[in-house]
């Protein structure tokens, strides 16, 4: 049987946020592409994340923030504390309530940009094998014995990415920490504000088992107001989630190839981070709306424009955009970890005094940046 071998200009690895977003600008230029997503349906799982105004920026760029406002709950404040201490340190309040800080489901923003995109553009059950080059196209094979013969290859294929390894990133290490999520029903409502609340300091656990979890919360906020211990209390064992935190080095971000040619990553596969900042999700949409951008110029006819492509001119544009911001991301993430996960009296005593305050200030400067809109000035 002969080998089916498929032509595409533009191919992104990964039907993520960034692989989606991207997918969208680019559509939104009139430049088609084709995301090859391994599993059979959108991946949904994960409950929700909250975006910060960096983020509802990059999605009003592509056209789908006032949709999704709609289906958000907004923010209106984020308070921290000491675990050891059921008293909120004031002074953190955070009064970027003034911002546009928001919750919004998962699926709700994934279905909302697969929802935009024309038919065909993502296919499903496409898991990626491996990828060769022949001249100045990269052949993408694929499980099901098909090839993928494509000009533009972006991997936004997460923390494992096989476009990373072709790129010759290092992989993600780990930060020796885990990170335990939980989810709880109030089905005739739990009458809570809609705001963020964080217990700085922590203790180490990698038992997976939801009841050990359980008890391990409880027990590292056990001085915590009394609402906030019933939460944890009223959720299910089975909603609880653990997973282990891996990072890329910002060094390998600052030097290492995040572009070769005609090949990149974005998303976690450029920039895996820790969830300290709440910034994974709002950088995945960033990279995004500048990777739509960059290949989305046009200066010439469409021989000439992708040429530049195969030599990599748009592609270093977005890597001239895109590696300080990575760099910056995971290196203020480390350092809010930092300064979250110490339990030494003196990190206690400083957190007090003004790093709870310093480590806010550093999300709310993350939390600023503009990505611009699709359309270059």
């Amino acid at each position: 049987m002969d080998m089916e071998i498929i032509h595409e200009d533009i191919v992104i690895v990964g039907a993520g946020l960034a692989g989606l977003t991207t997918a969208l600008g680019l559509y939104r230029l009139g430049v088609r592409s084709l995301v090859l997503e391994s599993a059979d349906s959108l991946r949904l799982t994960g409950f929700a994340l909250t975006l910060w105004p960096n983020g509802w920026r990059a999605l009003d760029a592509v056209g789908i923030g006032d949709n999704l406002r709609g289906k958000s709950i907004r923010i209106l404040g984020y308070k921290v504390a000491s675990r050891d201490s059921n008293v909120q340190n004031s002074e953190a309040d955070v009064n970027f309530v003034k911002s546009e800080v928001r919750c919004v489901r998962r699926r709700d923003l994934l279905e909302t940009l697969e929802s935009e995109l024309p038919q065909g553009t993502i296919r499903y059950s496409s898991k990626v094998d491996s990828i060769d080059e022949s001249d100045n196209f990269k052949l993408i094979h694929l499980s099901d014995g098909s090839v993928v013969r494509t000009k533009v290859l972006i991997g936004c294929d997460g923390v494992n990415s096989k476009v990373a390894k072709c790129l010759g990133l290092e992989s993600p290490v780990s930060t020796g920490r885990s990170s335990i999520r939980g989810i709880v029903d109030y089905p005739d409502g739990h009458g809570f504000e809609p705001k963020v609340h964080t217990y700085f300091g922590g203790d180490d656990e990698s038992d997976p088992n939801p009841w050990t979890m359980k008890q391990f919360v409880l027990n590292s906020i056990r001085t915590a107001p009394q609402h906030v211990l019933h939460v944890v209390e009223s959720t299910k064992p089975d909603c609880f989630s653990y997973a282990a935190i891996k990072f890329r080095s910002p060094w390998n971000v600052l030097f290492g190839n995040i572009v070769k040619r005609n090949v990149c990553v974005a998303g976690d596969a450029l920039h895996p981070m820790p969830p300290y900042t709440s910034q994974g999700g709002g950088s995945a949409l960033e990279d995004g709306v500048v990777l739509a951008r960059c290949l989305g110029m046009k200066e010439g006819d469409d021989d000439e424009e992708y040429l530049k492509m195969g030599n990599g001119v748009m592609m270093r544009r977005y890597s001239q955009e895109r590696r300080w911001r990575s760099f910056s991301l995971i290196s203020i993430t480390c350092l809010v970890g930092w300064i979250q996960g110490s339990d030494s009296k003196v990190m206690g005593f400083l957190r007090k005094k003004f790093l709870a305050r310093l480590a806010l200030a550093a999300m709310a400067r993350m939390a600023g940046f503009d990505c611009g809109d699709l359309l270059s000035s």
